[in-house]
């Protein structure tokens, strides 16, 4: 938990200076990047939850046939989304009106090093091995950090470019340690069909729920980006940056809670006063943020972007709010997903096309996407808490 406080202090303390080095309109086209780094970090977790799952339940000559089966599937799909990328540069370009399409090329190039980084996460995931996942989280974090700051003020070309660069760079060193190697080197046994058939149901449920995961985080994002000039993207992307500080406090909770679910289900124990423990930490946690956006928009605003970004400041409890009720709904679908329950899955895909079908349609100002938003993410929350409910009756 430390480990993620400080990544995702250094990460953002990244976009933060980012945001006064650019400034609005440049920073819109380094949020592009951000958001794309986000949309494939959701992505690869697919592959980082169902290998930190059967990383548990898998044991003898099952684990090495198994790591190395989704090893080659990661690398595949990397390929492939890489490729992807590569090819509609030019494309991204005019959609996203960004000043370079080499950014797309660059980024390109990264993605198959993030899918085998992430299942070697899955993998120390869990097995408890905390202090190696931590250590790939840190040292992805600092390089990106690092080296983004000394090109910037070392090289005179784009900055977009040098942003790409530095994201590059970080996912090959994020890496390491790689902790599979030993395991993948011992003897191989076959995967039974049922077993394998398990592996591939959560496997295309996990990849749907990380897709709604995108949708729901992102979407707003990219479509402010398309609708809006890119001063009012800039701001929006510094607006989206602040209020979900809320979300990546509440993943620490997830990356703990999921291989505790899996454990205590798998010795027959109850899991729901983990989840009621996890769920008031995040409710806490919520509380606290809207409440300080609440009472000092302008000065949060002024501390972390600087005067440039001060317009933005009267949105910010309110994308608080809406992030806020995300991140707390998001534990009720991570802990069914870990239970191998997949409704709340379909719920918040359902709601997550619903959040860009609103956007689509009212999108006449930044406050009017901030609020609509409000509404889909506390009809997702109560459905989730509905869905709780009848299934303890159940």
């Amino acid at each position: 938990m430390l480990s993620v406080l400080v990544v995702n202090g250094g990460n953002y303390i990244y976009n933060l200076v980012l945001g006064r080095l650019l400034g609005p309109a440049q920073f819109a086209d380094a949020a592009i990047l951000i958001t794309f780094l986000l949309v494939l970090s959701f992505l690869a977790m697919t592959f980082q939850l169902v290998t930190a799952k059967y990383a548990v339940l898998l044991e003898n000559t099952q684990l090495p046939s198994f790591l190395k089966s989704i090893l080659k599937s990661s690398l595949l799909v990397g390929i492939i989304a890489g490729l992807m990328l590569i090819l509609f540069s030019g494309q991204l370009q005019e959609i996203f009106h960004t000043t370079s399409k080499n950014m797309f090329v660059i980024f390109g190039v990264a993605v198959p090093f993030y899918f085998l980084m992430s299942v070697n996460r899955g993998f120390l995931q869990g097995k408890n091995d905390f202090k190696g996942l931590a250590l790939t989280y840190q040292s992805e974090m600092l390089v990106r950090l690092g080296l983004t700051l000394l090109l910037l003020f070392v090289l005179k070309i784009d900055p977009i470019l040098i942003v790409a660069i530095g994201i590059l760079v970080s996912l090959i060193l994020g890496l390491f340690p790689f902790k599979m190697s030993s395991i993948i080197q011992l003897p191989s046994g076959n995967i039974d069909n049922h077993l394998s058939k398990q592996i591939k149901r959560f496997f295309l449920v996990t990849l749907f729920y990380e897709l709604t995961q995108i949708i729901i985080n992102n979407s707003d994002i990219l479509l402010v980006k398309h609708y809006f000039e890119d001063t009012e993207a800039g701001l929006y992307a510094s607006l989206a940056l602040i209020g979900r500080v809320v979300y990546f406090m509440a993943w620490m909770f997830v990356m703990l809670l999921l291989p505790k679910v899996i454990t205590l289900q798998k010795e027959g124990k109850e899991t729901q006063s983990l989840l009621f423990k996890y769920v008031g930490y995040i409710t806490l946690l919520c509380a606290f943020i809207i409440a300080g956006t609440a009472l000092f928009p302008e000065l949060v605003v002024e501390i972390l972007f600087g005067n440039a970004y001060t317009d933005i400041a009267p949105l910010l409890w309110k994308y608080a709010i809406a992030t806020s009720l995300f991140a707390i709904a998001n534990i009720f679908s991570y802990y069914f997903l870990s239970l191998g329950k997949y409704k709340p899955v379909i719920i918040s895909g359902v709601m997550g096309l619903a959040q860009v079908v609103l956007i689509i349609f009212y999108h006449k100002n930044l406050e009017q996407v901030v609020l609509v938003q409000i509404l889909a993410m506390t009809i997702l929350m109560i459905m989730q808490v509905v869905y709780f409910i009848a299934s303890k009756k159940s």
